[in-house]
């Protein structure tokens, strides 16, 4: 059996190789959870830092910023650029954590896997962090852009559009972290095949409907209602989860 990394959780799988009670169950899951929260508070302690912090408030300006070189969000309450400093430093820790937290809810489950299935955690750890840095880059470079120039011309006659900064890191981090889970599809897709609770088959077969709920969770998550910034969360779903059956005809045919 492979020996865990000890920079993601020190303590050796004492239940390698025996039935667990519930207790145990319960004791495991405390451990993986207590694991995967310090290397969030660790991303939370890193993006607390003042100069880290502002610089990456800096940068979610950015994509309103290229629509509108005049924008500048507003406080309307003395602790709302405080509030957002904080929520800038909780969802940089999410993300700074995120392999930990892949890591070890495979860990949690590993007891339940074949010595073939735990060759697999390290891989997909690998490729599911990936792919939510993925998703995040292309949240942030494809679609906030359109996003916010379709919501900064929609009824600017009316307005001039100054939104309060917590109003505007709430959509930014969302619509990002949205993308970022949206791209953990194939990998979710995969790990289902490869345990036998879904075959390509069937997910082909569902393609249509997968389209369709690709179309609604995208209306839901964005703030748009203009087609092309839904097309443009949707999209990559669509293909996301085309891709994903790829993956789970190949872990069915090893």
């Amino acid at each position: 059996m492979a020996i865990e990394p000890s920079y993601l959780s020190p303590e050796p799988d004492a239940h390698a190789g025996g039935e667990m009670t519930l207790l145990e169950h319960l004791l495991e899951l405390r451990t993986r959870v207590m694991w995967a929260g310090i290397w969030v508070l660790l991303g939370v302690s890193i993006f607390f830092v003042p100069k880290v912090g502002f610089a990456v408030i800096d940068f979610l300006k950015q994509p309103a910023l290229l629509q509108n070189a005049n924008f500048k969000a507003q406080a309307i309450s003395p602790m709302e650029n405080v509030v957002v400093y904080f929520q800038v430093a909780l969802m940089g820790g999410i993300a700074f954590g995120m392999p930990a937290i892949v890591y070890q809810a495979l860990r949690f489950v590993s007891p339940a896997l074949t010595p073939a299935e735990k060759r697999w955690v390290y891989p997909v750890t690998v490729g599911a962090s990936a792919m939510f840095l993925l998703g995040l880059a292309f949240g942030y470079y494809v679609v906030l852009p359109p996003a916010y120039g379709f919501l900064f011309s929609f009824g600017s006659s009316i307005a001039d559009p100054n939104p309060t900064i917590t109003s505007y890191i709430d959509l930014t981090t969302r619509l990002i972290l949205i993308m970022g889970f949206v791209f953990e599809t194939p990998i979710l897709i995969m790990g289902l095949a490869k345990i036998g609770l879904v075959s390509a088959r069937q997910l082909w077969g569902f393609w249509r409907f997968a389209i369709v709920i690709a179309f609604v969770i995208s209306a839901v998550a964005t703030p748009t209602p203009d087609p092309i910034t839904q097309t443009m969360v949707a999209g990559p779903m669509i293909l996301l989860y085309f891709f994903g059956i790829g993956l789970a005809w190949l872990v069915r045919k090893n």
